[in-house]
């Protein structure tokens, strides 16, 4: 059996801030690995307002909370209130991981690494001839757009239907290295897309729970995905998602969002505890909490 935790004075704060956070799976994941490694620290959801962003974060250096995650919908308001932000988290213009070093907080982005870290492994392969089309332009996109270009991918296609959000969104990058690789095009132009697509990558919430009988694609869409091209959803609920069935059924690689949710909490709990994290113990504690086995 074992030994219970005891949360004392000593215990040590991290958690996810949001509104709203009940949802949240990261307190299920990071407090199963802090109990596995035996260590004195307690992971909690905390919703905050959005109003009440400004002075929540000044009470959590009051009360010298180590670090924290960040989600829907304090991504980007919360880099004014950031003493220091990575050149990645810079990059996409999104903050999910907050750490507090030398008094004061550092902000960065582990969306990326939990987005290419399959990419890196399970499914590594020289991507610098290969083609990523990317589905929807919204902060999710953005992580995705910088891991693509982090891999190597020749060409990166971004997908939407907003004509006057799709430009901005491309117009977005212009100072950055990565505009050379990226190119941004209407709904109308994917079935031509999909035929040179090595990766396909749904960003949109198309397919969430409940609405489990959506998908991005049509039928004829997804019938013009390569054989052997990896289709990747960031979502994770239901497992798989119509997208990813669809795509199977036409030869592809599927991949859903939990690995992705589970490699930027690692990545994440990496930062606040200078340690390695037992990916396994965080993957399986999820795969449990959502009936999966």
């Amino acid at each position: 059996m074992t030994k219970e935790r005891l949360i004392t004075g000593k215990t040590k704060l991290l958690g996810v801030i949001g509104y709203p956070v009940e949802h949240s799976l990261s307190p299920v994941m990071h407090n199963a690995v802090i109990a596995h490694l035996g260590l004195d620290y307690v992971y909690l959801p905390f919703p905050i307002a959005p109003q009440n962003l400004e002075v929540a974060i000044a009470g959590f250096a009051a009360i010298d909370v180590v670090g924290f995650n960040v989600t829907i919908p304090h991504k980007q308001a919360i880099m004014p209130l950031l003493s220091e932000i990575t050149p990645i988290a810079q990059t996409i213009g999104a903050v999910n991981t907050v750490s507090r070093q030398n008094n004061q907080w550092v902000g960065t982005n582990t969306d990326i690494e939990g987005f290419i870290a399959p990419l890196q492994t399970t499914y590594k392969q020289d991507w610098s001839q290969k083609v990523a089309v990317i589905l929807g332009n919204g902060g999710a996109a953005r992580a995705v757009i910088a891991g693509c270009q982090q891999l190597g991918f020749a060409k990166i296609h971004v997908v939407g239907r907003n004509v006057q959000r799709l430009q901005e969104f491309g117009n977005s990058w212009n100072n950055s290295f990565i505009s050379e690789n990226l190119q941004v095009h209407q709904w109308e132009e994917l079935p031509k897309l999909i035929l040179e697509a090595n990766l396909l990558v749904n960003t949109t919430p198309i397919g969430m729970y409940p609405k489990v009988d959506e998908s991005p694609l049509s039928v004829e869409e997804i019938a013009n995905l390569p054989k052997g091209a990896i289709a990747y959803d960031l979502i994770y609920i239901p497992k798989p998602t119509l997208f990813l069935e669809q795509a199977e059924k036409q030869g592809a690689i599927a991949i859903d969002g939990l690995e992705m949710l589970v490699q930027q909490g690692v990545a994440a709990l990496k930062i606040w505890l200078q340690q390695e994290i037992p990916v396994e113990v965080m993957r399986q504690a999820l795969r449990e909490h959502l009936g999966l086995g």
